[in-house]
């Protein structure tokens, strides 16, 4: 388990709030039409001149800035030639590497009207992470935050990825501890102060099973059904988690609906579709 000082931390927070105004941009761009080959191109380009590089690019191989899933895609799906279309769920993961310190976090989107069902699904997700992260104590279990997701989204009849799972962070994008999603009060790994661990709850409208499609990367759902993907930079404290990352650039763009407003935005789509 790999305990945090007070100079990692400093640079963790900065990644992070480096994810966040990536995720910002990203929700100032999507809309329907737009393929998401081209947010991706325009977020690499943001973490690029914010003087940072993208954590996922390369990562295992893998050949984007963004891992952009959508629908039926759990998560680790390849940004290309897709257009966002009205009524789409976008689960937007990202990752960042500043001076040798790594940010990750996800949201997913709704774009226009959803049913009030795969919206229930939505809250829910985004309701279970913040669930997981009040367990993130000094001397609790990765097994109480993966039961209290578990407890928060099986009463609403969703289910629960199980072949997927949060982790710690540092210097490398995925460190020890596993944080799943699912188990029991008690048990699992030990955490302690000033651990650093990502949550993110990946949860299905209908059952848990998931598969990996032809491209190698993207997780599907087996029987189609949608899935959310929320996650959360978090460091263990005695008493109240802190929480490194931000949704306040999403959240804040898609209330202020920037995309309307930005024409140098507009320009950067239509240069990056030629």
């Amino acid at each position: 388990m790999i305990i945090k000082t007070e100079e990692d931390l400093f640079f963790l927070k900065y990644s992070s709030l480096l994810v966040g105004k990536t995720l910002g941009v990203v929700a100032s761009l999507l809309r329907p039409g737009i393929t998401t080959k081209v947010i991706d191109i325009i977020a690499e380009k943001y973490i690029l001149d914010n003087k940072a590089i993208p954590a996922f690019k390369g990562y295992k191989g893998f050949p984007a800035t963004l891992c952009i899933s959508i629908n039926d895609e759990v998560v680790h799906g390849v940004p290309g030639n897709y257009e966002i279309k009205e009524g789409d769920i976008v689960s937007v993961d990202c990752g960042v590497k500043y001076n040798g310190y790594c940010g990750d976090y996800a949201y997913t989107f709704s774009v226009g009207e959803v049913s009030n069902k795969v919206q229930n699904l939505i809250n829910t997700t985004y309701e279970a992470l913040y669930e997981g992260i009040k367990h993130a104590k000094s001397n609790r279990y990765t097994g109480d935050i993966g039961s209290a997701i578990q407890k928060h989204v099986e009463r609403e009849g969703f289910s629960v990825v199980r072949e997927l799972a949060g982790h710690g962070i540092g210097n490398n994008l995925h460190e020890y501890p596993v944080i799943p999603n699912y188990g029991k009060t008690g048990k699992g790994k030990l955490i302690t102060e000033n651990m650093v661990i990502c949550i993110e709850p990946m949860i299905n409208l209908g059952k848990r099973n998931v598969c990996k499609n032809n491209d190698g990367w993207t997780i599907k759902t087996k029987d189609k059904q949608p899935s959310v993907h929320f996650e959360h930079t978090v460091i263990v404290k005695n008493e109240t988690p802190e929480i490194l990352s931000t949704y306040e650039f999403i959240e804040n763009n898609l209330k202020n609906n920037i995309w309307l407003n930005n024409p140098q935005l507009n320009k950067m789509v239509q240069y990056s579709n030629h």
